[in-house]
């Protein structure tokens, strides 16, 4: 279950249509200038109509309505003692007027760290009401984003690990249309706190994702990320573990643009709770690229396995034709017969292999399907904190809305 908290009010549809004083679009002051003033009701076209005049297009009109929103989502468990650090480190405007809205994500936390964070400033609160995972987390977020209208999307983590400051040269590939994915670059083999084994290790896995994505993605595992609007809505995390890997081979399946942004992080505050032990962290990291790779690319995988024991097979054939040739092949029918197990096996993993390709190609349909469903859905703005207008124009408090309980999607 999901807890979301209450929405607050719409912004102006235009900074020239917030109320009868403001006349740039030549209005006339009056009953109908009045009912113009309320914001994102009325469209500015039909209000200036209805006041007798045509509505025109300002610069600062056009660059409202062209101005990007970036929601960053933070996945937090237990995060109170740090989540107010990162949500002071995040700038709220970008160069270019691009807005900037906070999501936190509380994964069942037991410290307070919902509350925290609508006092630190975020813009929207979402609490699932029991430990879930990072990556039911970074799922819920995301949608919660979409949702807000996102045409960018960032995750960064609660314990203030990445620099806040750098959230404009990870969102600038994107805003300057040169990359649908960027993840940020910690520089492993700087980073003063990692031992020498977890650098290679990281240095080591990193190389593997590169080779299953067919990315130049740097350093694999940093949740310091963004993802532009069309490739978030593209996105599917099926792991209940994590997030990273699984989605970076799912961008290259997809043909996603990935580049990395080198950056420098913030001194460590506390362990990584994803790490319990470095076994456990290899064996789940294992699993979810051999997973991911084999769900976008079955044929490769089974071909590969397959050709593997046809190859076997065919050794024990010649194995038998050479004593046929040198001894007249007595006493070696056991070659053969395990050569032909051997080749029926081989041949069943390949014909599998086929079958999981077409059950892909039909994966690929539904997912394509899902991603027009997703753009086609409905957006909510975030509303600003305080009182709204009404009708009349009249400034009114807004009624706290009661918290609903839904089930992700």
């Amino acid at each position: 279950m999901v807890w979301y908290a209450p929405y607050d009010a719409a912004e102006p549809a235009c900074p020239d249509d917030r109320g009868p004083s403001h006349t740039a679009h030549g209005a006339r002051a009056g009953p109908a200038s009045t009912r113009h003033s309320n914001p994102g009701l009325v469209r500015p076209d039909r209000a200036a109509a209805a006041a007798g005049a045509r509505h025109r297009t300002t610069p600062d009109c056009r660059q409202w309505m062209t101005r990007k929103t970036i929601v960053v989502q933070i996945p937090c468990y237990n995060e109170a003692l740090t989540l107010p650090t990162v949500l002071a480190g995040l700038p709220r405007r970008l160069p270019g007027g691009a807005r900037v809205l906070t999501v936190v994500v509380d994964d069942g936390s037991t410290d307070g760290t919902a509350a925290v964070a609508r006092r630190a400033g975020a813009d929207r609160v979402v609490r699932h009401t029991s430990n879930r995972g990072l990556a039911a987390a970074f799922r819920t977020g995301l949608a919660t984003a979409l949702r807000l209208g996102a045409d960018v999307v960032v995750n960064t983590d609660g314990d203030n690990q990445y620099p806040q400051a750098d959230l404009p040269r990870l969102v600038a590939p994107i805003l300057a249309g040169t990359a649908d994915v960027v993840v940020a670059d910690r520089q492993p083999a700087r980073v003063a706190h990692f031992s020498a084994l977890k650098k290679m290790l990281q240095a080591a896995g990193s190389a593997v994702v590169r080779a299953a994505s067919g990315t130049g993605v740097r350093d694999a595992p940093s949740g310091f990320r963004a993802y532009s609007r069309a490739a978030a809505l593209r996105l599917y995390v099926h792991s209940d573990y994590s997030y990273t890997l699984e989605t970076l081979i799912q961008a290259g399946a997809q043909r996603l643009r990935v580049v990395s942004v080198p950056v420098r992080v913030n001194p460590q505050t506390r362990r990584s709770r994803l790490m319990s032990s470095l076994p456990a962290y290899l064996l789940h990291s294992s699993a979810t690229i051999v997973r991911a790779y084999v769900t976008y690319r079955p044929l490769v995988v089974f071909s590969l396995v397959g050709a593997l024991f046809l190859a076997v097979g065919t050794l024990g054939v010649l194995r038998f034709l050479y004593f046929v040739v040198t001894e007249g092949g007595a006493g070696h029918v056991q070659s053969v017969m395990l050569a032909g197990t051997l080749w029926a096996v081989g041949v069943m993993i390949v014909l599998s292999g086929l079958q999981a390709d077409l059950t892909a190609a039909n994966r690929r349909l539904a997912e394509e399907a899902l991603y027009e469903l997703r753009r086609a859905a409905p957006q909510r703005a975030p509303r600003e904190r305080g009182r709204r207008r009404s009708r009349a124009g009249r400034l009114r408090p807004t009624r706290p809305l009661a918290r609903l309980a839904v089930g992700e999607r």
